[in-house]
């Protein structure tokens, strides 16, 4: 029997597209998000277990954790997806929209990692892949709150990957770069948003397929434990940056 997947942010985007491609090699998941109606209309079948758990709360997550552990045995893969993206300048953005994205983008992935790694250790199996960005690597303008979220899942990534590396735990990172993705939907600033749609005009209105990120993903995952490919980064051949 396929091991036990956790993936957060499961509702839409790279989760929801991650979620479809297990689900269909079988594999046992707990879906987690926010919108669990959405996760429901994904239809899934099989071993598909769906909580609502919000990642900034880890006795949430550690809950849902629980619960699937029971019926499915230990994680083997946990999906730290979830992530907001809000975009605006310095000078002008709410301070509470920076805290939200430190929040959901670098405490919601110490908050998963926390709770699967004692169980990986002990086991000397299991794998973590973190959704980062382009943005945990390379500045954008209208992204200095997100940027810095970004590169603490680049940097915080690469530490813990150091200090369980001899347990034979793989800690993995994927950065895509702009995506078709609902991040868009939650920027309250309308000039950040208007610069971000011309530049995404530049790549001929179409950005990065979720699809691929999730085969990317997939591809990494299955690779044999003692394989840890690192970091992909991956976007749309026509981004320029």
């Amino acid at each position: 029997m396929k091991a036990l997947i956790v993936i957060t942010g499961a509702s839409s985007g790279f989760g929801a597209a991650m979620a479809k491609l297990f689900n269909a090699s079988g594999y046992p998941l707990l879906l987690l998000g926010r919108h669990i109606e959405k996760i429901s209309a994904l239809n899934l079948t099989g071993d598909v277990m769906i909580k609502k758990a919000d990642v900034t709360k880890q006795a949430e997550l550690a809950s849902a954790i629980q619960a699937a552990e029971a019926v499915y045995g230990p994680t083997d893969l946990l999906i730290n997806n979830a992530g907001l993206m809000l975009l605006g300048n310095v000078w002008q953005q709410s301070p509470a929209e920076w805290q939200t994205m430190l929040d959901t983008n670098v405490m919601g992935v110490l908050n998963g990692m926390q709770l699967v790694l004692p169980q990986m250790t002990a086991r000397e199996h299991g794998t973590i892949i973190n959704v980062s960005s382009i943005a945990g690597f390379k500045a954008f303008q209208n992204h200095a709150a997100y940027v810095a979220s970004k590169f603490g899942v680049h940097g915080l990534t690469e530490t813990v990957r150091q200090e369980v590396a001899a347990k034979q735990v793989r800690i993995m990172l994927v950065a895509p770069g702009a995506a078709e993705t609902e991040l868009l939907t939650h920027v309250t600033d309308q000039h950040a948003l208007t610069e971000y749609e011309a530049w995404k005009q530049t790549m001929g209105g179409i950005t990065l397929d979720p699809q691929h990120v999730a085969e990317t993903v997939k591809f990494m995952y299955e690779m044999p434990q003692e394989v840890n490919i690192r970091e992909v980064d991956i976007a749309a051949t026509k981004q320029d940056s």
